[in-house]
């Protein structure tokens, strides 16, 4: 099958959509089909045998990372040589119009697939009161759609309830290769602890952005006598939260991946996980395959993969002590944690990325199949 997939954001940004999507672009090329990547321009023209279309895009004013990419003729011309079967948009804001479009313009079936809770993101950025024109944009896009894919149950719910249709969740994946409880290492324990291996190890690990509440972390840090902080990744909020845990034992680590990444999971105590807003939380899924006993809230799609008190421990994300009741009691327990490591790592060998993208090739067999007789939108 030839598909074309339209994102908002690709390589070379870090973050859990492009991991999902490399994953799926890899898995999908290995499997025998031919994939487009409309994308802003990030200076690749190909990745695992797929071709990349670089759109050239400015950086958003709010998040620098991410880069706005306007649609424009030439893609038109690119998608007809490339001649899809289906097209698949990722998160269909700006760039994903143009999926939208030319899916119509040639008469293939249209996937969309949600991976960022926007709606929610807003009041993070002070625009909260646009939530429900955001929703209502939402709806116009996603309807057009054969089918809508999502990352868990929570939200396959919420976005049912805000009047999106043909709503089917697209089990999560991981590299359970690559994260692995045995690459402990003393190295790199001393490194994430700034030279204090025998202290506890509290991992954050994700966008340093305001919609990941990452702030709330600090409370736990300091419940915990000798309690050492490592936040890897980066992003726009970087520079408020240096300030907010100035005078604290916190180690901004900056970006690691691959290998450096899957040891630092499975080096740390506890991945302390605020977010209220996630539609999955894929590092979530990477820290307990490293065997990294997790501590999050009990909110949107991580219900799906944290049972509380079985594979990780969950939290009332309106309880401001609940992070650090939860944090005290995993650390404190050693044979507890023990098994809280070893349940985790088994939740995420159910789950790698081949099983995940067999399962999206079936949604666009199946769209494919059934091309003209479903009820999409006009």
């Amino acid at each position: 099958m030839r598909i074309a997939l339209f994102t908002e954001t690709f390589l070379p940004k870090v973050d859990g959509i492009v991991t999902r999507l490399k994953h799926t672009v890899e898995h999908l090329q290995r499997l025998g089909d031919q994939v487009l990547v409309v994308s802003p321009d990030g200076g690749l023209t190909e990745y695992k045998g797929a071709r990349i279309y670089g759109v050239p895009g400015f950086p958003l004013p709010l998040y620098p990372e991410l880069k706005l990419a306007l649609p424009r003729p030439s893609i038109g011309q690119t998608i007809e040589e490339f001649r899809p079967d289906l097209v698949h948009v990722v998160n269909p804001a700006v760039l994903g119009l143009a999926g939208l479009f030319h899916a119509k313009n040639l008469k293939v079936p249209l996937v969309a697939s949600y991976h960022t809770h926007l709606p929610k993101y807003l009041e993070h950025y002070g625009l909260g009161m646009l939530e429900g024109v955001m929703w209502e944009l939402l709806k116009v896009a996603h309807n057009q759609a054969e089918i809508n894919l999502c990352t868990s149950t929570a939200m396959q719910e919420q976005l049912t309830t805000h009047g999106i249709e043909r709503v089917a969740v697209w089990q999560r994946g991981v590299d359970t290769e690559l994260f692995q409880p045995h690459l402990t290492c003393a190295e790199m324990r001393s490194r994430l602890s700034q030279g204090h291996p025998e202290s506890p190890l509290l991992l954050y690990v994700g966008r340093l952005s305001a919609e990941k509440e990452i702030d709330r972390i600090r409370p736990v840090l300091e419940a915990i006598p000798n309690a050492r902080l490592a936040l890897v990744g980066d992003g726009p909020y970087r520079a408020d939260l240096e300030k907010h845990f100035a005078g604290t034992p916190t180690h901004f680590v900056g970006y690691l991946e691959g290998l450096d990444l899957a040891t630092a999971f499975a080096s740390a105590d506890a991945f302390i996980f605020p977010s209220r807003t996630e539609t999955l939380g894929l590092v979530l899924l990477e820290a307990m395959a490293a065997g990294c006993p997790v501590v999050a809230a009990n909110s949107g799609g991580i219900p799906d993969i944290v049972t509380d008190g079985v594979n990780g421990y969950l939290f009332d994300p309106t309880d401001e002590y609940g992070a650090i009741a939860a944090t005290q009691r995993l650390l404190s327990q050693q044979s507890e944690r023990d098994a809280l490591r070893h349940n985790a790592r088994l939740e995420a060998e159910k789950w790698g990325w081949s099983a995940a993208t067999r399962q999206l090739q079936g949604f666009y067999q199946e769209v494919v199949d059934n091309y003209g007789s479903l009820p999409s939108a006009a």
